[in-house]
């Protein structure tokens, strides 16, 4: 896929002002899964829920992925039910997800350019962080693999109390906000889903798509993104022009 709006000239513009950058983790940063499915997890998750609930609402029953399993099964235990339900499951199928992420670091994939453009950022003065509906922990251990970890100075991950705060809800684009202390237009959220789009928006902050799924760029551009790319080589080409022309956004 070719960007549809690869113009250097405008990533310029969207990165002239921005003081943070606030990166997703999987995708923009790494391949977490490399394609494979987390329905094992779903339903090992199901398991532990039924041995506390019994029978499981439909929803949660035909849930299939990890991160929607537990926001559905947080949508159960907030119903009305004849019998109180226990937080048990949430718990514990918090712990078997963030399990199976801290797994999944091992063989994930860095996303091509991800380093050199961390570093042109970082170059230009930008300040770093991560904001993501994975657990925190598995994000530091990858980043400490793979030599990123002082490079980013916070990570704003999945509340483990609380599913519903997972994006596209704003919540942990807005800590991260509150940590920068800066204003919102000056921070550009980097997410490869819509939901990171929505987020980004509910918080106020500028967006950059990045997808290889041209539906879903499409479908960016629609709803409103700064800009969409298939590659960071294209950010990358834009920082290096803003640095080139001795731009810096940094604090003396």
């Amino acid at each position: 896929m070719t960007d549809a709006t690869a113009d250097v000239d405008a990533l310029v513009r969207l990165l002239g002002p921005t003081r943070a950058v606030l990166f997703d983790f999987d995708g923009p940063v790494c391949d977490l899964f490399g394609g494979r499915s987390t329905r094992d997890v779903a339903e090992e998750v199901k398991r532990v829920a039924r041995r506390y609930w019994g029978t499981l609402d439909p929803d949660v029953s035909a849930c299939a992925d990890s991160h929607g399993i537990l926001l559905r099964l947080r949508d159960m235990y907030d119903r009305p039910s004849p019998r109180p339900r226990c937080r048990r499951p949430l718990e514990l199928a918090e712990r078997i997800v963030a399990q199976q992420e801290a797994r999944a670091v091992g063989r994930a994939t860095p996303t091509p350019y991800v380093a050199d453009l961390v570093d042109a950022l970082l170059d230009l003065g930008m300040r770093l962080v991560m904001v993501s509906n994975n657990a925190e922990e598995p994000i530091r251990t990858y980043l400490e693999t793979h030599g990123l970890d002082t490079k980013f100075e916070r990570i704003f991950g999945r509340d483990q109390d609380d599913a519903r705060h997972m994006k596209p809800d704003p919540h942990c684009v807005k800590r991260a906000r509150q940590h920068l202390e800066l204003p919102a237009a000056s921070c550009l959220m980097v997410g490869d889903q819509l939901t990171d789009l929505k987020a980004a928006r509910s918080a106020g902050t500028c967006f950059l798509g990045y997808t290889r799924d041209e539906g879903r760029a499409e479908g960016m551009r629609q709803d409103g993104a700064d800009f969409v790319v298939s590659s960071h080589l294209t950010v990358l080409a834009g920082a290096r022009k803003l640095l080139g022309s001795g731009a810096s956004c940094r604090v003396m």
